[in-house]
Parts: structure tokens; C-alpha cells; sequence
């Protein structure tokens, strides 16, 4: 079985345990530093079934909701140098990442049609990443006087295949799942069922893209990274992300998740003075006042790919859909799939839909397995002309 190395935690110094007791690992001129003695790198392997314990790991990094919280992991423990820190990586079998990924990315609770549904895709999203040629994060399409078109993906880790936050998959250790045993047993199960099952197109592994909520319609691939086509990610209605029962929402949304309300449907409003701050800051481009806001390509589920900034000293044209969330919010906009409403003192931005709207609902999802779908329709619902087959 495949194995996977995942960046988890990177700092000065890290505090971790392997046993009841609490150490430090620290970077001193590029060198790792522990118990006095200098290493190039550390490995720590916990005794069969037992795990190992990070302190102060920072989960949501760069969103609303980034927060520290301590986090247990089975597999191996290394450290390595990076940029002069200390990076910490645990080297684990997939299917063993699989059983943290899901209880990560949402409740342990949820049902089991959902859980295997997702399974399979955070199954298929890992083996495609890890097959894929590594580029840089930044991809820059074009950039001139008067635009700037940016897109982010996960290919920038060199020293591990994938990170432990939503930048790639949520991966925050065992704890969550192991808090209540019927959980676990059940998570558990979930991967043993599905073990080995990946969704593939035309005999490849697919880039099984998902987010939190579509807001009723699925974007294309295209619209949010390069001019790739992928027959399996396209823009479609779906009718099944749009609940409020609480229960449902619980499935998908844990504890610091649920701190985000109305992202169905929300809405933003900025100052004049407010958004031209922002901007000015987030973008390091000096517009001067901003004047307006002007979507200039839209993709099919209503996602701004281009928006045109017009201000009193600059305009210029800024892309893709996360790019101009970052520019228009302290963290990221819920989605770019909104419209802009100008006043004489503000500017109103009615949005829907929280993440890039690519691939696989989870909210919408969730309901699809509360309301009696197999794992196979949500699939297939989500990722149309894939297929499920079974990879070990």
C-alpha cells in the first residue's frame, strides 16, 4: 500500500511528545537542535498502535477561522530544516491518512454514505496530487499594466507530498474520531469498505476537487485554476446544498466551522474608505480611492474569474475567483459567485456559496446521503462520467 508524507506543522521550534513526556525541537543557523545535539534530521517512530503528539499545530491558516490546537497522528514522526525552521512530517499509509482526512474534513458522525463518498475522493485527490508534476504555487497566466491573473494549487510542497490544511486536505490526527469510540469504529469502517477505491476518468485517477457549498450551482475547473479540461468537473445545478436543518450541517460543519453561518446566501458591505484600504493593503497596488467594481468574465455558475478594480490613480483587471477573494476580505471571501452593489458611501457585495464550487458539494453531499443516495450516485452526481475502481 502506498505510503503518504504530510507537512504538518512549521516553526522555530516545535513541542512534541511521543510518550507522557513533552520535548522541543529547535532550528538554530539551519541545523535541528535537540537534547544539545545537532542533527540534519530527526525521526521518531512511536511503538506498534501507539502515536505521537504535536503542540500548538495552527489549523485554517490564513482564513477567519485560523486557530492552534495540540494533535495526536500515528505513522512516523520526522523533522526536517526548512527555510530555516523546523518542519514536522508524518509519514503514514493512505489508508491510515484516509481514517484523519475524514473525521477532519467533517464529522465522524455523518452518515456513511457521505463518509465513503468522500473517501474515494480524498483517496482519488491524494494519488492524482502525488502523481502529478510539481509546479509552483503561484501560477501566473499573465500579468501587465492592467492585469494580474492568478490561480493557487497544491503542487507547491518539496519536502513532503501534501500539507495538513485546507490547502490541500484537512488532516489534523486522530483525536477527533478517537473522542468517542462508536466514531471511530464507524470512520473506521468507512475506509475498510472502500479500501483501494478511487474515482478514475478514461483509466486515470481524477483531481477530485470539493468545497464547503457550492451555493446551488458546480463551477468548472477551468474557471478557478489553468485551461485544463476535465470532462468530470463541470458546471452543473445542484439542488441538494441549500438546508438549514442543523443536524445536517453538523455533519459537514465541526466545531469552528459552525462559527460561519448564512454562507447559502451572505452579504458584505464596505465603506468606501473600508474597501479602498483593503484593497489598496491585500493587493499592494495603489489605486487610490476605489471607485468601482466591474466583473469582467463570469464563469457558468455566476463565479467572478476577472474583476475589474477601478480607482482614482489605477485600474486594472485582477483573476481567478481566489485571487479576488483575498483581495476582498481579511482572510478570503466566502466565494467570488457574487454581484456588486454600489451606493454613494459603500459597496454591497451579495454573494453565494463558500469555497471555489469545483467538484464534489459537501454540504450538498450531506444531504444527498441523509436522504438515502449510495456513495456511487453521489459520485456520480458530482463527478458525471467517472467511474469507481479499485486500486488495491
Amino acid at each position: 500500500m502506498p505510503k503518504v508524507s504530510v507537512g504538518i506543522l512549521r516553526a522555530s521550534e516545535i513541542r512534541f511528545s511521543t510518550s507522557d513526556k513533552i520535548e522541543t525541537v529547535r532550528c538554530v543557523d539551519g541545523q535541528l537542535v535537540w537534547h544539545g545535539n545537532i542533527y540534519s534530521e530527526l525521526c521518531f517512530s512511536p511503538q506498534l498502535g501507539g502515536a505521537f503528539t504535536l503542540y500548538d499545530v495552527v489549523i485554517g491558516i490564513g482564513f477567519h477561522w485560523e486557530r492552534k490546537e495540540n494533535q495526536s497522528f500515528q505513522g512516523t514522526l520526522r523533522f526536517v530544516v526548512e527555510d530555516n525552521m523546523v518542519r514536522a512530517i508524518n509519514d503514514i499509509d493512505i489508508e491510515n491518512y484516509l481514517l484523519s482526512v475524514i473525521s477532519s474534513e467533517m464529522s465522524a458522525s455523518a452518515t456513511e454514505e457521505f463518509l465513503k463518498a468522500h473517501a474515494v475522493i480524498s483517496r482519488s485527490w491524494l494519488l492524482n496530487r502525488m502523481t502529478t508534476t510539481k509546479n509552483s504555487i503561484d501560477t501566473i497566466t499573465h500579468i501587465s499594466e492592467d492585469k494580474i491573473i492568478r490561480w493557487y494549487d497544491h503542487d507547491d510542497h518539496t519536502l513532503f507530498d501534501v500539507c495538513a490544511d485546507d490547502h490541500c486536505q484537512r488532516y489534523q490526527g486522530i483525536s477527533r474520531a478517537k473522542e468517542d469510540a462508536d466514531r471511530w469504529k464507524r470512520v473506521q469502517k468507512v475506509i475498510d469498505e472502500t479500501r483501494g477505491q478511487v474515482l478514475a476518468y478514461n483509466g486515470k485517477v481524477c483531481d477530485a476537487r470539493f468545497s464547503k457549498c457550492c451555493g446551488g450551482m458546480l463551477e468548472e475547473y477551468e474557471s478557478c485554476w489553468d485551461n485544463t479540461h476535465h470532462p468530470y468537473l463541470i458546471s452543473k445545478a445542484d439542488p441538494y446544498c441549500n438546508t438549514r436543518d442543523v443536524r445536517i450541517l453538523a455533519q459537514v460543519l465541526n466545531n469552528y466551522d459552525q462559527e460561519t453561518v448564512d454562507f447559502y446566501r451572505w452579504k458584505v458591505e464596505y465603506t468606501i474608505d473600508e474597501l479602498t484600504e483593503l484593497i489598496n493593503r491585500k493587493s499592494g497596488v495603489d489605486f487610490g480611492t476605489i471607485l468601482n467594481l466591474e466583473p469582467v468574465k463570469v464563469g457558468p455558475s455566476g463565479r467572478i474569474i476577472e474583476l475589474k478594480i477601478v480607482g482614482t490613480n489605477r485600474t486594472l483587471v485582477v483573476g481567478k475567483e481566489l485571487e479576488i477573494r483575498k483581495w476582498l476580505s481579511e482572510s478570503h471571501l466566502y466565494s467570488s459567485a457574487f454581484t456588486v452593489e454600489k451606493t454613494d458611501k459603500s459597496f454591497i457585495l451579495n454573494g453565494k456559496g463558500w469555497g471555489h464550487g469545483v467538484g464534489l458539494c459537501q454540504i450538498g453531499a450531506a444531504v444527498m446521503g441523509d436522504s438515502g443516495f449510495r456513495y456511487n450516485e453521489i459520485l456520480e452526481h458530482y463527478y458525471p462520467g467517472s467511474r469507481i475502481e479499485c486500486w488495491w
